[in-house]
């Protein structure tokens, strides 16, 4: 269904930018009314390819496709936004007759240049963003705990090896006493999760490297997503908590989707956080949704990913109808939380406005 849709509304994108971009004299001058036609076909045909081709296939063929298919919706996706508000400020070209041509054509420009700065945007090395919290209960010993998060690599085809292996060094280099991976680290399809375990392995803390399942990992198999952070040395919190330290307690949770999508019963937020040790509480869950659960449970800081900020403006106004933290940190009810717009991409390697992120949280004592 989603297939679908998506291929339907991008049909209708091209069959847009086109028709526009033939009533633009600068393009009529140049480009001649038969070519354009069939650049717009060919480059229909090609994005079909793309969808119809094995989403799980891995290869230069694979690669090339999808990168085109992803980038050509986002790329489609901004140029149509910038068409349209100029055909409704010109009624279509029923007003301001003598602008409307000319003003088509800059929207046509303005679309290439925001998909230029998304994909450069994209490309950046991710920003560290630092983040200080008070941890009541947690002890004086652990004042200065140095946490590090990473949310939504989305590993596969589009994000390989070589991206992954510069963000261990990137984490490492911080020296984090624990390293926390919310959700999402592979895509679900593409290059084996098997071929990027080598580079997960690297990962150093001295409380260790912890996760939890994003919806991305029910995707493919979480049998093998789970598999394939074992192999690396990785723990992976499912609707439990674990007393790494004296005093200092790690809850986390599936996606909490997935038990829908399943059939299953219960509470996944009070089975991570019922009947642990006194201490403070640091509860990470892939989505940023079920606060009331969280504060009704005593955890104090929450670490959730899963919005990537919106990624594409503008999207993020349509995430956050779902989700009303896109990015930062807030309080609910006594409770800390923070979001991480994540370090990958989903679907187009674009970002707009803002890039990529990791976040370190430095924890401290009451006093």
């Amino acid at each position: 269904m989603f297939g679908a849709v998506l291929t339907t509304a991008v049909s209708l994108m091209h069959a847009y930018v086109f028709w526009r971009a033939a009533t633009v004299p600068f393009i009529e001058r140049i480009i001649s009314r038969k070519l354009l036609i069939g650049t717009g076909i060919l480059l229909w045909i090609i994005f079909y390819c793309g969808r119809m081709y094995r989403h799980d296939s891995t290869g230069a063929l694979a690669l090339i496709l999808e990168m085109f298919t992803m980038n050509w919706t986002a790329v489609l996706f901004l140029t149509s936004i910038c068409v349209l508000a100029a055909d409704l400020v010109t009624g279509f070209g029923f007003l301001l007759k003598k602008y409307a041509p000319a003003l088509r054509g800059a929207a046509l420009l303005a679309g290439a240049l925001m998909s230029a700065l998304a994909f450069f945007q994209a490309m950046r090395t991710p920003v560290v963003r630092d983040y200080e919290v008070r941890l009541a209960e947690l002890p004086e010993r652990l004042d200065g705990t140095v946490l590090v998060g990473v949310s939504d690599m989305h590993l596969g085809t589009l994000i390989g090896k070589r991206w992954l292996q510069a963000r261990v060094d990137q984490i490492n280099a911080m020296q984090p006493d624990l390293i926390i991976m919310l959700g999402d680290i592979f895509e679900g399809h593409g290059t084996p999760q098997s071929e990027m375990v080598p580079a997960l392995r690297r990962f150093e803390a001295p409380l260790g490297v912890w996760a939890v399942l994003g919806n991305h990992e029910f995707y493919g198999s979480s049998a093998r997503s789970i598999a394939s952070y074992s192999d690396a040395g990785i723990r992976v919190l499912r609707n439990e908590w674990i007393e790494i330290s004296p005093g200092f307690v790690l809850a986390g949770v599936d996606y909490l989707g997935s038990r829908r999508r399943r059939g299953q019963d219960g509470d996944p937020v009070t089975r991570a956080l019922t009947d642990r040790p006194p201490g403070a509480t640091v509860y990470l869950s892939h989505a940023p949704a079920r606060f009331a659960a969280a504060v009704a449970q005593g955890a104090d800081l929450m670490l959730a990913g899963h919005t990537h900020g919106g990624q594409v403006w503008p999207f993020g106004y349509l995430v956050m109808q779902e989700y009303p933290f896109l990015g930062g940190q807030h309080e609910v009810d006594g409770m800390t939380v923070i979001v991480s717009r994540g370090a990958g991409t989903w679907g187009p390697r674009m970002r707009l406005w803002r890039p990529g992120e990791i976040i370190r949280v430095t924890l401290r004592s009451k006093d």
